[in-house]
């Protein structure tokens, strides 16, 4: 049976190949890219088609640890591979349903608008998540045997729901879709926050807008979205936080390079490196460019971005040429500067350095699934080992910050004050330290020499989750 592209069904079983690829080890993007390019989805025709695709992926990796525990309770014998990541797919978007909604149609409209992929306000009706989970496991040879199976696996969910998920929910993985070592990660540096930070990271993030403010105000840009009909809200001091996410095309100056899409917590690298005109800037580990944008935004400067995989260098390029700046892209190792350095010292260093990134997880909620434990000593000892060969590159009086889009201390301040130590005439600086999803920040740590931080004073009000710290080196 061939499915419409523009239906639910077809969109679930490319969501549900996406998801299977995440269980074997894909990064979800590239999983979601493959599934589209298995589709023969053209990506300016079939964009609609790919963007629901996109969004019901997302969501799956969201419930990812409930759905898979339903799946395992209500399904006796393993019904493959692709039955498997459909049922975990359904049952993803019955878990965001209301406990009491109707299982026949809550209204035509919404009915419809679903099964042409556009979800109503309610979201997906379960008539409509069930009902096209049955003809997307029909239409395949591979999967029409489980179409039954399908049927009633979803439809005993609907009403066994309080009781299932009250049983499924004892294991903790299912509770918080996280692993049980990132739960006590969690518990062991957060005691009094683990719950908070556990529950925000199924929570859909912002869409937040950095303002170039050498081109227009932050008051200026508000009027220019409100007169094409979007709201946005002041978040930080170029950050706008928009009501509701749109894509790209809508923003007024996106193309013209007046605005680029960047979290708040995110825009307080490029200002804590106090950038001056005529410096000479290195971002290493740069793509996919967002904070060498902004950096170009702050001054006249001389700016090296360095990054090791080419294919995402070639982003760093494309997104400057949207800003209409320039800077030198390097396709290396930041760890080994000797392949790539041309000698001449750096007055400023940002150290962006590989991460859990389990400060952006909810960003990336395929993340929690791809990490294992054993990474994080793997990733701190590179991150040591990046810092300490960026060092010797610093100007005497320069300025090195250090980034990581973690919330774990491994990964934040037990970092910070291993480089304070080893690092030759390291001068720690005040910086904003500790940032969690949503939040504002932690108590930063005071500096050496009790300097006022330059990012603490206008933090932003609603960001993802990232370390800070800043080192100058003796004159």
């Amino acid at each position: 049976m061939r499915l419409p592209p523009d239906s639910l069904a077809f969109q679930m079983l490319g969501a549900a190949a996406a998801v299977r690829a995440v269980s074997e080890g894909t990064a979800l993007p590239q999983a979601i890219e493959d599934a589209a390019a298995q589709l023969r989805l053209d990506r300016v025709r079939d964009a609609a088609t790919r963007g629901a695709l996109q969004d019901i992926a997302y969501r799956t990796m969201r419930q990812f640890g409930t759905a898979r525990a339903l799946v395992t309770k209500l399904v006796t014998r393993p019904p493959g591979a692709q039955v498997d990541s459909l049922l975990a797919v359904a049952l993803a978007l019955l878990l965001e349903q209301a406990p009491g909604q109707r299982q026949d149609k809550d209204s035509q409209d919404a009915a419809q608008g679903a099964t042409q992929g556009t979800p109503g306000r309610a979201g997906y009706s379960t008539f409509t998540v069930v009902d096209q989970a049955v003809s997307a496991a029909a239409s395949e040879p591979k999967t029409a045997h489980a179409r039954g199976l399908v049927n009633a696996v979803l439809r005993r969910f609907l009403r066994e729901r309080k009781a299932l998920l009250a049983e499924v929910n004892r294991d903790e993985q299912a509770r918080w879709n996280l692993p049980p070592w990132w739960l006590r990660m969690l518990r062991e540096a957060y005691p009094e926050q683990w719950t908070d930070l556990a529950a925000s990271v199924n929570v859909r993030p912002p869409m937040t807008l950095r303002v170039n403010t050498a081109r227009v105000s932050v008051k200026q840009y508000q009027t220019d979205l409100a007169n094409a009909g979007l709201a946005g809200t002041v978040v930080g001091p170029q950050a706008v936080r928009l009501v509701r996410a749109v894509p790209v095309t809508q923003l007024p100056g996106f193309a013209e390079g007046v605005v680029s899409v960047q979290d708040a917590g995110a825009q307080l690298a490029a200002p804590l490196l106090e950038v001056a005109d005529g410096m000479r800037v290195l971002d290493a580990c740069a793509a996919p460019g967002g904070k060498t944008g902004h950096l170009l935004e702050l001054g006249d400067i001389d700016v090296t971005a360095v990054e090791s995989d080419p294919q995402r260098a070639t982003r760093i390029n494309e997104n400057l040429a949207r800003l209409g700046k320039q800077a030198r892209v390097v396709v290396g190792d930041a760890s080994r500067p000797a392949d790539w350095w041309d000698g001449q010292p750096f007055d400023r260093i940002l150290a962006d350095v590989p991460c859990s990134a389990s400060g952006i997880v909810r960003r990336h909620p395929d993340i929690r699934w791809l990490r294992r434990e054993t990474d994080i000593a793997k990733l701190v000892t590179e991150q040591r080992r990046i810092v300490s060969q960026l060092w010797p590159l610093l100007k005497p009086g320069g300025i090195l910050v250090y980034v990581t889009c973690s919330i774990f201390p491994t990964e934040g301040e037990e970092q910070a004050r291993w480089f304070g130590a080893q690092l030759a005439d390291a001068i720690r600086l005040q910086a904003p330290g500790q940032l969690l999803p949503g939040t504002r920040t932690t108590t930063p740590p005071a500096g050496e020499q009790g300097e006022k931080d330059p990012g603490h004073a206008s933090l932003p009000s609603d960001h993802d989750g990232f370390f800070y710290a800043r080192f100058q080196k003796r004159a």
